[in-house]
């Protein structure tokens, strides 16, 4: 076994968070369940669960109702029939020969004198610098879960493993600190207009030509900020959707510009982070139209295009029905291939009525037509770039 400061006890080195994530040709390992991983996880981390989800649970649930012991004892097993495949998994990515060992045999001794003893004897102990190309294991917390697998990875000779201080929480706590402190760009633009005027395309078209310039509001969110917004997509959870815009907004925006789509504060279930509503509404708005025929088209292509995802919409379309007077029967004409007319009806008589009830008081420097969504991108960011927005 690798001695601690002791020199009688196994040690779990850890470094700071910041350091972690900013450490060259760093690994890191999240040891968490699947469905914590999936809620949302540190970009670039490989899930290796130390624990499946139906023994997280139950793991979890022993600890509720009868004893941190006896979770311990259950998780002890688990991992016992573990553990050969978890260090199989860390060696492998990080390209690790494992020596000679019965591994089962071991985690049984690290561990049979039950929890308070191995907390007691486990030591965390802090590090100035991570070693180099250093695999960083976290769990939610950087309790048990991570320590005890870093120091058996070190009992077994892996120098390079360590700890990241307080796990996959305090990697959250950097992102909710670099929300708060973010200053937006001083030229902020929204692309504000009906359903279906294709926002959205002309926001990609400008990121095509003008990198960095835009925030992708629906793309972080994995939603179309409607009630049929999902439709094809996969919405992601609050945690995930602020993970993906601490990361976006860090990268900055060249020239001082941001475009963005103008959004409600939700888009999807997904909440928009004060800083950045904030500059949504401070913004400088473009109008942006289009003719039925092209909204009918940008809608088809966003919502029909994947059949696999048409079931989906049409439960989403008996919702709307039972929202829009007289209820008309929105599903049966997806079913009957009526797309034209059942998504000129969408417009007439449920998404336009909602956008002018929520664009009342709204100030446009400037409108412009998307029936192509290239020669539209142009034209905002002539309109950027000539200071055209702006007048003085």
């Amino acid at each position: 076994m690798t001695q601690g400061p002791s020199g009688q006890v196994p040690f779990a080195p850890y470094g700071d968070v910041r350091a972690a994530l900013a450490s060259p040709g760093a690994i890191l390992i999240d040891l968490r369940a699947p469905v914590e991983y999936a809620d949302d996880c540190i970009p670039g981390a490989i899930n290796v669960p130390l624990f499946e989800d139906v023994t997280r649970s139950f793991v979890g649930l022993l600890y509720k109702q009868f004893s941190p012991e006896a979770a311990f004892q259950e998780g002890r097993a688990a991992v016992a029939e573990r553990v050969e495949g978890l260090v199989a998994e860390i060696a492998e990515h990080a390209g690790w020969d494992v020596p000679e060992d019965d591994l089962k045999a071991r985690v049984l001794a690290m561990t049979e004198g039950g929890i308070a003893k191995m907390e007691a004897e486990l030591t965390p102990a802090p590090i100035d610098r991570f070693p180099e190309a250093p695999v960083i294991l976290h769990c939610a917390r950087g309790g048990m879960r991570s320590r005890s697998v870093v120091a058996l990875l070190r009992a077994l000779g892996f120098e390079r493993a360590v700890g990241m201080d307080g796990g996959y929480r305090g990697y959250r706590r950097v992102v909710m600190d670099s929300l708060s402190e973010w200053t937006p760009p001083p030229r902020v633009v929204a692309l504000r207009g009906l359903t279906g005027v294709g926002k959205t395309l002309v926001l990609r078209a400008i990121e095509e030509k003008r990198p960095g310039w835009t925030l992708d509001l629906e793309g972080l969110a994995g939603h179309r900020s409607s009630l049929l917004g999902m439709v094809g997509l996969k919405p992601v959870s609050q945690k995930a959707f602020e993970t993906a815009m601490s990361a976006r907004v860090a990268d900055g925006f060249p020239d001082g510009v941001m475009v963005v789509e103008g959004e409600s504060r939700k888009v999807g279930d997904a909440i928009i982070p004060s800083p950045v509503w904030e500059a949504l509404r401070g913004a400088t708005n473009i109008d942006v139209t289009a003719s039925i025929p092209r909204r009918v088209a940008v809608l088809s292509d966003d919502y029909l295009r994947d059949e696999s995802a048409l079931s989906v919409l049409r439960e989403q379309l008996v919702a709307v029905s039972a929202r829009m007077e007289g209820q008309p029967e929105l599903a049966e004409m997806l079913d009957r291939g009526e797309t034209g007319p059942l998504v000129e009806l969408l417009l007439e008589r449920y998404y336009d009525p909602l956008y002018r009830r929520s664009d009342e008081g709204k100030q446009y420097v400037l409108s412009i037509e998307a029936e192509d969504e290239h020669v539209a991108a142009e034209r905002v960011i002539e309109a950027v770039e000539s200071g055209e927005l702006w007048p003085s």
